[in-house]
Protein backbone atom coordinates (compact mmCIF):
# COMPACT_ATOMS: atom_id res chain seq x y z
CA UNK A 1 0.00 0.00 0.00
CA UNK A 2 3.00 2.38 0.45
CA UNK A 3 4.25 2.04 -2.93
CA UNK A 4 0.64 2.23 -4.50
CA UNK A 5 0.21 5.38 -2.56
CA UNK A 6 3.44 7.26 -3.20
CA UNK A 7 3.14 6.21 -6.84
CA UNK A 8 -0.66 7.32 -7.55
CA UNK A 9 -0.97 10.67 -5.59
CA UNK A 10 -4.54 12.07 -4.51
CA UNK A 11 -6.23 13.80 -6.98
CA UNK A 12 -9.54 15.89 -6.61
CA UNK A 13 -11.93 17.67 -8.47
CA UNK A 14 -10.66 21.45 -8.65
CA UNK A 15 -13.43 24.04 -7.77
CA UNK A 16 -11.06 26.43 -10.32
CA UNK A 17 -10.83 24.00 -13.23
CA UNK A 18 -14.71 23.42 -12.68
CA UNK A 19 -16.01 27.09 -13.12
CA UNK A 20 -13.48 28.00 -16.08
CA UNK A 21 -14.55 24.72 -17.98
CA UNK A 22 -18.21 25.66 -17.24
CA UNK A 23 -18.52 21.83 -17.01
CA UNK A 24 -19.19 19.58 -14.10
CA UNK A 25 -16.06 17.63 -13.59
CA UNK A 26 -16.29 13.85 -13.85
CA UNK A 27 -14.79 11.81 -11.41
CA UNK A 28 -12.56 8.82 -12.22
CA UNK A 29 -15.02 5.76 -13.70
CA UNK A 30 -14.42 2.18 -14.56
CA UNK A 31 -16.17 -0.56 -15.97
CA UNK A 32 -18.93 -0.91 -13.48
CA UNK A 33 -20.76 -3.86 -14.51
CA UNK A 34 -19.89 -6.41 -11.63
CA UNK A 35 -20.40 -3.72 -9.06
CA UNK A 36 -24.07 -3.17 -10.33
CA UNK A 37 -24.93 -6.52 -10.61
CA UNK A 38 -23.38 -7.28 -7.79
CA UNK A 39 -25.67 -4.59 -5.97
CA UNK A 40 -29.00 -5.27 -7.83
CA UNK A 41 -29.00 -8.81 -6.82
CA UNK A 42 -28.15 -8.39 -3.74
CA UNK A 43 -30.77 -5.95 -2.93
CA UNK A 44 -33.38 -7.93 -4.82
CA UNK A 45 -32.62 -10.61 -1.90
CA UNK A 46 -32.63 -8.20 0.80
CA UNK A 47 -36.34 -6.81 -0.65
CA UNK A 48 -37.44 -10.20 -1.25
CA UNK A 49 -36.36 -11.54 2.47
CA UNK A 50 -38.33 -8.34 4.50
CA UNK A 51 -41.00 -7.66 2.08
CA UNK A 52 -41.89 -11.12 0.17
CA UNK A 53 -44.88 -10.22 -1.53
CA UNK A 54 -43.61 -7.14 -3.45
CA UNK A 55 -41.56 -9.54 -6.03
CA UNK A 56 -44.74 -11.18 -6.89
CA UNK A 57 -45.58 -11.30 -10.45
CA UNK A 58 -47.51 -7.70 -11.11
CA UNK A 59 -46.79 -5.98 -8.02
CA UNK A 60 -44.16 -3.84 -9.02
CA UNK A 61 -44.60 -0.90 -10.93
CA UNK A 62 -41.54 2.05 -11.28
CA UNK A 63 -43.49 5.63 -12.75
CA UNK A 64 -39.85 7.22 -13.90
CA UNK A 65 -38.22 6.12 -16.89
CA UNK A 66 -34.82 5.88 -14.94
CA UNK A 67 -34.53 2.41 -12.58
CA UNK A 68 -33.73 2.81 -9.08
CA UNK A 69 -32.15 -0.62 -9.62
CA UNK A 70 -27.86 -0.25 -10.88
CA UNK A 71 -27.61 -2.43 -12.92
CA UNK A 72 -28.70 -1.54 -16.21
CA UNK A 73 -30.18 -5.49 -17.42
CA UNK A 74 -33.55 -5.81 -18.55
CA UNK A 75 -34.55 -9.01 -16.71
CA UNK A 76 -35.27 -7.93 -13.35
CA UNK A 77 -38.45 -6.37 -14.94
CA UNK A 78 -39.62 -9.19 -17.07
CA UNK A 79 -38.87 -11.90 -14.64
CA UNK A 80 -41.13 -10.37 -11.90
CA UNK A 81 -43.82 -9.18 -14.32
CA UNK A 82 -43.75 -5.60 -13.20
CA UNK A 83 -46.90 -3.73 -14.18
CA UNK A 84 -44.83 -1.28 -15.64
CA UNK A 85 -45.09 -1.29 -19.99
CA UNK A 86 -41.88 -2.82 -21.53
CA UNK A 87 -39.04 -0.71 -22.93
CA UNK A 88 -42.17 2.33 -21.74
CA UNK A 89 -39.95 5.69 -21.72
CA UNK A 90 -42.97 8.48 -21.33
CA UNK A 91 -43.04 9.39 -17.83
CA UNK A 92 -47.04 9.78 -18.78
CA UNK A 93 -47.78 6.15 -20.11
CA UNK A 94 -45.48 4.87 -17.16
CA UNK A 95 -47.80 6.13 -14.35
CA UNK A 96 -50.94 5.61 -15.99
CA UNK A 97 -50.10 1.83 -16.07
CA UNK A 98 -49.85 2.37 -12.07
CA UNK A 99 -52.38 3.79 -11.72
CA UNK A 100 -54.54 1.02 -13.60
CA UNK A 101 -52.91 -1.17 -11.03
CA UNK A 102 -54.52 -0.94 -7.66
CA UNK A 103 -52.87 -4.03 -6.54
CA UNK A 104 -49.12 -3.11 -6.36
CA UNK A 105 -46.95 -3.14 -3.71
CA UNK A 106 -44.08 -1.74 -4.39
CA UNK A 107 -43.95 1.62 -6.40
CA UNK A 108 -40.11 2.29 -8.12
CA UNK A 109 -38.10 5.68 -8.67
CA UNK A 110 -35.24 6.84 -10.71
CA UNK A 111 -34.64 8.69 -7.86
CA UNK A 112 -36.24 10.69 -4.64
CA UNK A 113 -36.52 13.77 -6.52
CA UNK A 114 -37.86 12.30 -9.26
CA UNK A 115 -40.66 10.71 -7.79
CA UNK A 116 -41.22 14.05 -6.00
CA UNK A 117 -41.69 15.18 -9.84
CA UNK A 118 -44.18 12.52 -10.40
CA UNK A 119 -46.59 13.16 -7.34
CA UNK A 120 -46.55 16.76 -7.72
CA UNK A 121 -47.38 16.33 -11.55
CA UNK A 122 -50.33 13.95 -10.88
CA UNK A 123 -52.10 16.62 -8.60
CA UNK A 124 -51.73 19.25 -10.96
CA UNK A 125 -52.95 16.85 -13.82
CA UNK A 126 -55.05 14.03 -11.68
CA UNK A 127 -58.23 14.78 -13.61
CA UNK A 128 -57.09 14.34 -16.98
CA UNK A 129 -55.05 10.91 -15.65
CA UNK A 130 -58.75 9.78 -14.34
CA UNK A 131 -60.45 10.55 -17.25
CA UNK A 132 -57.79 8.63 -19.43
CA UNK A 133 -58.01 5.47 -17.20
CA UNK A 134 -61.87 6.10 -17.52
CA UNK A 135 -61.51 6.07 -21.54
CA UNK A 136 -59.49 3.36 -21.48
CA UNK A 137 -56.41 4.73 -22.53
CA UNK A 138 -54.13 3.11 -23.80
CA UNK A 139 -56.11 -0.19 -22.30
CA UNK A 140 -59.13 -0.83 -21.57
CA UNK A 141 -61.63 1.49 -19.96
CA UNK A 142 -62.12 1.36 -16.31
CA UNK A 143 -64.36 3.79 -14.99
CA UNK A 144 -64.59 2.52 -11.34
CA UNK A 145 -61.21 2.62 -10.77
CA UNK A 146 -61.38 6.35 -12.70
CA UNK A 147 -63.80 7.15 -9.57
CA UNK A 148 -61.70 5.80 -7.27
CA UNK A 149 -58.30 7.65 -8.09
CA UNK A 150 -60.90 11.29 -8.36
CA UNK A 151 -61.93 10.28 -4.96
CA UNK A 152 -58.31 9.52 -3.51
CA UNK A 153 -56.85 12.81 -5.47
CA UNK A 154 -60.12 14.72 -4.03
CA UNK A 155 -58.47 14.31 -0.23
CA UNK A 156 -55.12 16.22 -0.77
CA UNK A 157 -51.62 14.99 -0.69
CA UNK A 158 -50.76 13.70 2.67
CA UNK A 159 -51.13 9.87 2.64
CA UNK A 160 -51.69 9.67 -1.38
CA UNK A 161 -50.39 6.84 -2.52
CA UNK A 162 -51.99 4.56 -0.03
CA UNK A 163 -55.10 5.65 -0.77
CA UNK A 164 -54.19 4.79 -4.32
CA UNK A 165 -52.55 1.39 -3.52
CA UNK A 166 -53.95 0.36 -0.51
CA UNK A 167 -51.46 -2.69 -0.58
CA UNK A 168 -48.72 -0.76 -1.35
CA UNK A 169 -45.17 -1.80 0.99
CA UNK A 170 -42.67 -0.24 0.00
CA UNK A 171 -41.25 2.54 -2.46
CA UNK A 172 -37.50 1.89 -4.17
CA UNK A 173 -35.38 4.79 -5.48
CA UNK A 174 -31.68 4.68 -5.96
CA UNK A 175 -29.78 6.98 -3.67
CA UNK A 176 -27.14 9.93 -4.41
CA UNK A 177 -26.37 13.30 -3.53
CA UNK A 178 -29.33 15.92 -3.00
CA UNK A 179 -32.28 13.34 -2.15
CA UNK A 180 -32.58 13.70 1.27
CA UNK A 181 -35.14 16.66 1.04
CA UNK A 182 -37.43 14.90 -1.41
CA UNK A 183 -37.03 11.29 0.32
CA UNK A 184 -38.43 13.81 3.90
CA UNK A 185 -41.02 15.47 1.66
CA UNK A 186 -42.44 12.39 0.57
CA UNK A 187 -42.46 10.35 3.78
CA UNK A 188 -44.28 13.73 5.51
CA UNK A 189 -46.85 13.95 2.48
CA UNK A 190 -47.79 11.58 -0.27
CA UNK A 191 -45.77 8.75 0.77
CA UNK A 192 -46.68 8.63 4.75
CA UNK A 193 -46.66 5.35 6.73
CA UNK A 194 -44.00 4.04 3.19
CA UNK A 195 -40.83 2.74 4.08
CA UNK A 196 -38.46 3.61 1.57
CA UNK A 197 -35.46 1.32 0.14
CA UNK A 198 -32.71 1.70 -2.20
CA UNK A 199 -30.66 -0.50 -3.11
CA UNK A 200 -27.56 1.08 -3.66
CA UNK A 201 -25.55 4.18 -2.94
CA UNK A 202 -24.38 5.94 -5.88
CA UNK A 203 -22.07 8.36 -7.47
CA UNK A 204 -20.45 9.38 -10.25
CA UNK A 205 -17.37 7.21 -9.55
CA UNK A 206 -19.97 4.00 -9.12
CA UNK A 207 -21.76 1.92 -6.73
CA UNK A 208 -20.49 3.50 -3.37
CA UNK A 209 -22.03 1.49 -1.14
CA UNK A 210 -24.72 -1.66 -0.73
CA UNK A 211 -27.58 -1.72 1.46
CA UNK A 212 -28.43 -5.24 2.73
CA UNK A 213 -31.40 -4.23 5.89
CA UNK A 214 -34.73 -2.85 4.45
CA UNK A 215 -35.57 -2.96 7.53
CA UNK A 216 -33.17 -0.20 9.38
CA UNK A 217 -33.34 3.06 9.24
CA UNK A 218 -33.21 4.65 5.78
CA UNK A 219 -29.23 5.94 4.73
CA UNK A 220 -26.97 2.60 6.29
CA UNK A 221 -24.32 1.06 3.68
CA UNK A 222 -21.89 -1.06 3.84
CA UNK A 223 -18.81 -0.10 2.13
CA UNK A 224 -17.57 -3.42 0.26
CA UNK A 225 -14.19 -4.69 -1.22
CA UNK A 226 -13.47 -4.85 -4.53
CA UNK A 227 -14.10 -2.40 -7.65
CA UNK A 228 -14.43 0.34 -7.10
CA UNK A 229 -11.09 0.00 -5.16
CA UNK A 230 -12.09 2.84 -2.00
CA UNK A 231 -9.76 4.26 0.16
CA UNK A 232 -10.95 6.55 3.58
CA UNK A 233 -9.29 9.77 3.84
CA UNK A 234 -9.83 11.03 7.84
CA UNK A 235 -11.98 14.13 8.20
CA UNK A 236 -10.35 16.88 10.05
CA UNK A 237 -12.39 18.86 12.76
CA UNK A 238 -10.62 22.23 11.22
CA UNK A 239 -10.31 22.57 7.72
CA UNK A 240 -6.12 23.96 7.66
CA UNK A 241 -5.38 20.52 8.84
CA UNK A 242 -5.66 17.80 5.73
CA UNK A 243 -5.35 14.88 6.49
CA UNK A 244 -2.39 13.18 3.55
CA UNK A 245 -2.63 9.29 4.10
CA UNK A 246 -5.74 7.05 3.58
CA UNK A 247 -7.11 3.85 5.67
CA UNK A 248 -8.04 0.77 4.82
CA UNK A 249 -11.89 -0.52 4.91
CA UNK A 250 -11.17 -2.48 7.76
CA UNK A 251 -9.30 0.28 9.71
CA UNK A 252 -12.20 2.71 9.83
CA UNK A 253 -13.30 3.83 13.15
CA UNK A 254 -16.84 4.05 14.42
CA UNK A 255 -18.15 7.62 14.96
CA UNK A 256 -14.87 9.06 12.45
CA UNK A 257 -15.84 11.05 9.40
CA UNK A 258 -14.03 10.09 6.18
CA UNK A 259 -13.78 11.47 2.92
CA UNK A 260 -14.11 9.26 0.32
CA UNK A 261 -11.12 7.86 -2.37
CA UNK A 262 -12.21 5.85 -5.35
CA UNK A 263 -8.99 4.25 -7.51
CA UNK A 264 -10.29 4.44 -10.93
CA UNK A 265 -8.82 0.67 -12.62
CA UNK A 266 -8.47 1.72 -16.03
CA UNK A 267 -6.67 4.79 -15.59
CA UNK A 268 -5.24 4.15 -11.74
CA UNK A 269 -6.13 7.64 -10.43
CA UNK A 270 -6.87 8.03 -7.34
CA UNK A 271 -9.57 10.52 -6.86
CA UNK A 272 -11.16 12.79 -3.70
CA UNK A 273 -14.50 12.43 -4.19
CA UNK A 274 -15.51 14.97 -1.86
CA UNK A 275 -18.20 12.62 -0.38
CA UNK A 276 -18.22 12.39 3.98
CA UNK A 277 -19.64 9.47 5.64
CA UNK A 278 -19.89 8.32 9.02
CA UNK A 279 -19.06 5.29 9.98
CA UNK A 280 -21.74 3.61 11.91
CA UNK A 281 -20.73 -0.28 12.98
CA UNK A 282 -19.07 -2.90 10.56
CA UNK A 283 -20.50 -6.09 8.62
CA UNK A 284 -17.28 -8.17 9.79
CA UNK A 285 -14.60 -5.95 8.61
CA UNK A 286 -16.41 -3.83 6.15
CA UNK A 287 -17.66 -0.81 7.70
CA UNK A 288 -21.45 0.19 8.02
CA UNK A 289 -21.61 4.14 7.51
CA UNK A 290 -24.13 6.90 6.49
CA UNK A 291 -23.22 9.78 3.96
CA UNK A 292 -22.81 13.20 5.97
CA UNK A 293 -22.44 15.68 2.67
CA UNK A 294 -20.51 16.80 -0.02
CA UNK A 295 -17.32 18.86 0.27
CA UNK A 296 -17.90 20.23 -3.15
CA UNK A 297 -21.55 21.77 -1.70
CA UNK A 298 -19.89 24.18 0.76
CA UNK A 299 -20.60 27.64 0.96
CA UNK A 300 -17.69 30.07 1.61
CA UNK A 301 -17.86 33.63 1.09
CA UNK A 302 -15.41 35.04 3.49
CA UNK A 303 -13.98 31.41 4.24
CA UNK A 304 -16.31 30.68 6.97
CA UNK A 305 -17.36 27.39 4.70
CA UNK A 306 -20.40 26.10 5.73
CA UNK A 307 -20.99 22.74 5.04
CA UNK A 308 -23.96 21.16 3.19
CA UNK A 309 -24.91 19.26 6.52
CA UNK A 310 -24.50 22.58 8.45
CA UNK A 311 -26.79 24.49 6.11
CA UNK A 312 -29.33 21.93 5.66
CA UNK A 313 -29.98 21.69 9.17
CA UNK A 314 -30.12 25.80 9.88
CA UNK A 315 -32.74 25.81 6.75
CA UNK A 316 -34.99 23.10 8.56
CA UNK A 317 -35.05 24.38 11.85
CA UNK A 318 -36.17 27.89 9.73
CA UNK A 319 -38.63 26.51 7.48
CA UNK A 320 -40.35 24.72 10.67
CA UNK A 321 -40.52 28.06 12.01
CA UNK A 322 -42.59 28.94 9.15
CA UNK A 323 -46.67 28.33 9.75
CA UNK A 324 -47.57 26.01 7.70
CA UNK A 325 -44.39 25.43 5.25
CA UNK A 326 -42.90 22.51 3.73
CA UNK A 327 -39.60 21.92 2.33
CA UNK A 328 -39.85 20.53 -0.94
CA UNK A 329 -36.43 21.48 -2.47
CA UNK A 330 -33.90 24.38 -2.14
CA UNK A 331 -30.37 25.59 -4.09
CA UNK A 332 -27.77 28.37 -2.76
CA UNK A 333 -25.75 30.92 -4.64
CA UNK A 334 -22.94 32.70 -3.21
CA UNK A 335 -23.51 36.27 -4.06
CA UNK A 336 -20.39 36.95 -5.87
CA UNK A 337 -21.90 34.91 -8.87
CA UNK A 338 -24.86 36.83 -9.34
CA UNK A 339 -23.42 40.12 -8.82
CA UNK A 340 -25.96 41.02 -6.51
CA UNK A 341 -23.66 42.10 -3.83
CA UNK A 342 -24.42 45.96 -5.18
CA UNK A 343 -22.03 47.39 -2.58
CA UNK A 344 -23.03 45.25 0.23
CA UNK A 345 -21.46 43.00 2.47
CA UNK A 346 -20.93 39.19 0.20
CA UNK A 347 -24.15 36.97 1.39
CA UNK A 348 -26.30 33.84 0.34
CA UNK A 349 -28.83 33.65 -1.69
CA UNK A 350 -31.18 31.12 -1.35
CA UNK A 351 -33.68 29.57 -3.48
CA UNK A 352 -36.65 27.53 -2.17
CA UNK A 353 -39.47 25.54 -3.30
CA UNK A 354 -41.95 25.01 -0.22
CA UNK A 355 -45.47 23.48 -0.01
CA UNK A 356 -48.54 25.25 2.25
CA UNK A 357 -47.08 29.02 1.90
CA UNK A 358 -47.27 30.92 -1.34
CA UNK A 359 -45.31 34.39 0.09
CA UNK A 360 -42.54 34.71 2.53
CA UNK A 361 -42.90 37.78 4.83
CA UNK A 362 -39.59 39.41 5.75
CA UNK A 363 -39.64 38.09 9.44
CA UNK A 364 -39.65 34.57 8.01
CA UNK A 365 -36.70 35.39 5.87
CA UNK A 366 -34.68 36.93 8.55
CA UNK A 367 -35.13 33.01 10.54
CA UNK A 368 -32.82 31.55 8.20
CA UNK A 369 -30.04 33.83 9.00
CA UNK A 370 -30.33 33.50 12.94
CA UNK A 371 -31.00 29.55 12.15
CA UNK A 372 -27.16 30.21 10.12
CA UNK A 373 -25.77 32.04 13.05
CA UNK A 374 -26.92 29.29 15.65
CA UNK A 375 -25.28 26.73 13.79
CA UNK A 376 -22.61 27.77 12.78
CA UNK A 377 -20.29 30.37 15.50
CA UNK A 378 -17.84 31.38 12.99
CA UNK A 379 -20.38 32.45 10.18
CA UNK A 380 -21.97 34.16 13.61
CA UNK A 381 -18.84 36.09 13.95
CA UNK A 382 -18.67 36.84 10.19
CA UNK A 383 -21.75 38.66 10.70
CA UNK A 384 -21.36 40.28 14.22
CA UNK A 385 -18.54 42.44 12.53
CA UNK A 386 -20.40 42.76 9.13
CA UNK A 387 -17.87 41.29 7.06
CA UNK A 388 -20.88 39.10 5.91
CA UNK A 389 -24.42 40.25 4.39
CA UNK A 390 -27.27 38.51 6.01
CA UNK A 391 -28.53 35.63 3.76
CA UNK A 392 -31.38 36.12 1.25
CA UNK A 393 -34.49 33.96 1.01
CA UNK A 394 -36.03 33.45 -2.22
CA UNK A 395 -39.58 31.32 -2.64
CA UNK A 396 -39.54 29.93 -6.37
CA UNK A 397 -42.72 28.98 -8.40
CA UNK A 398 -44.01 25.21 -8.63
CA UNK A 399 -41.62 22.97 -11.02
CA UNK A 400 -38.46 25.37 -10.62
CA UNK A 401 -36.27 22.60 -9.66
CA UNK A 402 -37.78 20.20 -12.24
CA UNK A 403 -37.01 22.08 -14.71
CA UNK A 404 -33.57 22.99 -13.32
CA UNK A 405 -32.93 19.04 -12.84
CA UNK A 406 -34.13 18.12 -16.59
CA UNK A 407 -31.45 21.58 -17.87
CA UNK A 408 -29.02 19.76 -15.72
CA UNK A 409 -29.71 16.05 -17.17
CA UNK A 410 -29.69 17.64 -20.77
CA UNK A 411 -25.96 18.34 -20.20
CA UNK A 412 -23.38 16.39 -21.72
CA UNK A 413 -21.25 16.08 -18.60
CA UNK A 414 -24.39 15.10 -16.88
CA UNK A 415 -23.08 12.41 -14.30
CA UNK A 416 -25.79 9.24 -13.75
CA UNK A 417 -26.91 9.17 -10.83
CA UNK A 418 -28.14 12.87 -11.58
CA UNK A 419 -26.98 14.21 -7.60
CA UNK A 420 -28.72 17.17 -6.94
CA UNK A 421 -26.21 20.14 -6.58
CA UNK A 422 -27.39 22.60 -3.83
CA UNK A 423 -24.80 25.36 -4.19
CA UNK A 424 -25.32 26.44 -7.87
CA UNK A 425 -21.38 27.48 -9.12
CA UNK A 426 -22.28 28.88 -12.62
CA UNK A 427 -24.53 32.18 -13.66
CA UNK A 428 -26.43 30.51 -15.82
CA UNK A 429 -27.96 28.13 -13.65
CA UNK A 430 -28.22 30.77 -10.97
CA UNK A 431 -30.13 32.79 -13.09
CA UNK A 432 -32.33 29.90 -14.53
CA UNK A 433 -33.77 30.15 -10.74
CA UNK A 434 -33.58 34.02 -10.27
CA UNK A 435 -36.33 33.92 -13.55
CA UNK A 436 -38.55 31.40 -11.60
CA UNK A 437 -38.67 33.80 -8.27
CA UNK A 438 -42.40 34.13 -6.92
CA UNK A 439 -41.53 35.87 -3.66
Amino acid sequence: MNTFRNRLPLTKASQAQEEESGEQLQSPTSNQYHASLQATLLGLAALKKTYPEVLAPGSTARVTPTSPWPCPLPWPGHALGQASPSGARDPRDLLLEALRSPWLRALEAGTAAELLDVFVGLEASGEELADAVAAGNPAEPLARRADELRAALDQGPRGLALRLWPKLQVVVTLDAGGQAEAVAALEDLWCQGLAFFSPAYAASGGMLGLNLWPEQPRGLYLLPPGAPFIELLPVKEEAQEEATSTLLLAEAEKGKEYELVLTDHASLTRCRLGDVVQVVSAYNQCPIVRFVCRLGQALSVRGEDIGEDVFCEALGRAVRQWPGAKLLDHGCVESSVLDSSEGSAPHYEVFVDLRGLRNLSEENRDKLDHCLQGTSPRYKSLRFRGSVGPARVHLVGQGAFRALRAALAASPSSPFPPEMPRVLRHRHLARFLQRKVVS
